[in-house]
């Protein structure tokens, strides 16, 4: 019987992170056979989420492990982390070894920033697609996209998407589906509208006024700083 191999699996963690983004994921990647789960930061102070909650770091920066596979969450503390040369420099520094570098929501931009998605096909949370050029990257709407060793995904709940697309490519289909099974993934939500292409006009409208043109806007400032 042929051992499964190790597969480290590193969440880069930041203030203001968005939780979701990197909880579901890694709740779906630490069921894969031969997973080791590693949440990454600066420091090993607990870093505050956008949950009223923080989340304490496995390991700081010197001491993470090589990322098989690299995960940049988003969340609104990512302008400010795209102006923190040692978040970008981590990522960097990681994704020469890594096998699959990934993103979820707008951690997209740190990929961008660290040179990633320089000529790629990516995804991120649909209020922010628009700013994707900006690091180089060609817009593709969709939950998942792969380009290469990169995989990147839309806004927070795709994050589930993109570990079980991807623990089909590591592991096979059925162990991705009896992962999706044991966690009971089986959408149905209450209202249809949890994307713009099929939520209500003035919903859409009234979100983006009251969050998310203001947030989209101090994204593009921090992309478009030196």
């Amino acid at each position: 019987m042929t051992d499964t191999p190790t597969t480290h699996v590193v969440f880069l963690l930041f203030s203001g992170i968005t939780q979701l983004d990197f909880t579901a994921p890694a709740q779906a990647l630490s069921r894969m056979p031969g997973a080791v789960i590693a949440g990454v930061a600066a420091a090993l102070d607990p870093i505050p989420t956008d949950s009223g909650f923080a989340i304490v770091p496995t390991h700081d920066f010197a001491s993470a492990p090589q990322a098989d596979i690299l995960c940049v969450p988003g969340g609104h503390g990512v302008a400010d982390a795209l102006g923190d040369t040692a978040t970008i420099d981590f990522i960097a520094r990681q994704s020469e070894n890594a096998l699959w570098v990934t993103s979820v929501c707008t951690g997209a931009f740190l990929l961008g920033r660290a040179g990633l998605l320089a000529g790629k096909r990516a995804t991120t949370h649909w209020a922010y697609t628009h700013l994707l050029p900006l690091v180089g990257a060609e817009p593709v709407k969709g939950r998942v996209v792969e380009d290469g060793n990169v995989v990147t995904s839309g806004g927070v709940t795709s994050g589930l998407d993109f570990a079980l697309t991807l623990i089909a490519r590591l592991r096979g289909d059925a162990v991705a589906q009896a992962i999706q099974l044991a966690i009971e993934y089986d959408p149905a939500p209450p209202f249809p509208g949890g994307h713009p292409d099929r939520a209500p006009k003035a919903i859409t409208a009234g979100l983006k006024e009251h969050v998310y043109d203001a947030a989209a806007a101090r994204m593009e400032a921090a992309l478009s700083s030196a």
